[in-house]
């Protein structure tokens, strides 16, 4: 999935293992199913048939892309899984900002609403179109993973797909388990965070991104604009599923600051958002630097310097 990916399991370690070779088969299925770098993915197919004919799906499939849809809606078209064309203009080891005359006619290309759903399948309105479904499947496969477990009789595990998380039950101390949030600034982990049977997503421009003329630009673009979002550092979600942590976690980042900050705070579930000066946000506000560890607030709570995860 193009991103380190683990399991951890506790219990019967003959059940274990079998679990996890199970997991393995099924998070390759997602990679097969739905990667954009293949010829043979579902994806792959409604690519190619981009202006023409429908492509049939299953069920799962169309899960997925209403779901695509309802973030599209909650974003205000900001969540647009049409948008990855923009990759076209935005190339690895780009040097210079991107031209007006470039980006025109891959931000024609970008429109969800052109992805005409029906009970026969798929179609993208426009050739030349594209979807890219990377900003979803991650987080729905951990949900998926996690499921399985349970389904099997595992009650502790950790699920952790590219830093998509979903926690099943408590550790096998009966805690939550201890799950570290990455210092978008640095090495190592800033804060860290309690979970138990719910999942937990960080986005960030922290791990992929541009430096054009001196500048760092995140890989986060705005659909409308085809430039990158001046947004937050970092945004962690916590939410009962992993796809919804990850969704809520980007759609801020594409809010950008303050708007994304204001719409974190009319949902109901934990955050820790961190601006690009090292501030830390939580439902209840800016949280200052004096602020001990436990005060940030009942669930994330800030890592002392010299202290590990």
């Amino acid at each position: 999935m193009g991103s380190p990916c683990e399991l951890k399991l506790s219990g019967d370690p003959a059940l274990c293992q079998q679990v996890a070779e199970d997991c393995q088969r099924e998070a390759a299925r997602f990679e097969t199913q739905y990667s954009r770098f293949t010829t043979d993915s579902i994806t792959a197919q409604i690519n190619a048939a981009a202006g023409g004919s429908v492509v049939p799906i299953d069920a799962e499939c169309r899960a997925i892309l209403a779901y695509a849809g309802v973030c599209w809606g909650l974003s205000d078209g900001l969540f647009d899984i049409t948008s990855g064309v923009l990759r076209r203009v935005w190339t690895k080891g780009r040097l210079q900002l991107p031209t007006p005359d470039e980006l025109r006619p891959i931000l024609a290309l970008i429109d969800w609403q052109k992805v005409e759903l029906s009970d026969a399948g798929v179609r993208l309105g426009m050739p030349g179109m594209e979807i890219d479904l990377g900003g979803v499947v991650k987080e729905y496969a951990a949900d998926a993973l996690a499921q399985r477990i349970r389904e099997a009789g595992v009650q502790h595990a950790v699920v952790n797909l590219g830093g998509d998380i979903f926690c099943v039950g408590t550790n096998p101390e009966g805690l939550p388990w201890r799950i570290g949030i990455k210092d978008p600034d640095g090495p190592g982990a800033i804060a860290q965070v309690g979970i138990a049977n719910a999942g937990l997503a960080t986005s960030g421009g922290y791990e992929r991104y541009f430096d054009i003329e001196g500048k760092r630009f995140s890989h986060l673009l705005n659909p409308a604009t085809g430039m990158p979002v001046e947004s937050l550092a970092s945004v962690s979600v916590i939410a009962e599923q992993s796809v919804v942590a990850g969704s809520i976690a980007t759609i801020a980042l594409l809010k950008g600051q303050p708007d994304g900050l204001h719409w974190l705070r009319t949902l109901e579930c934990d955050f820790l958002a961190i601006d690009a000066s090292g501030q830390f946000f939580t439902r209840q506000g800016q949280v200052s630097d004096e602020m001990p560890a436990s005060g940030l607030d009942q669930k994330f709570t800030r890592l002392n310097t010299n202290e590990s995860i």
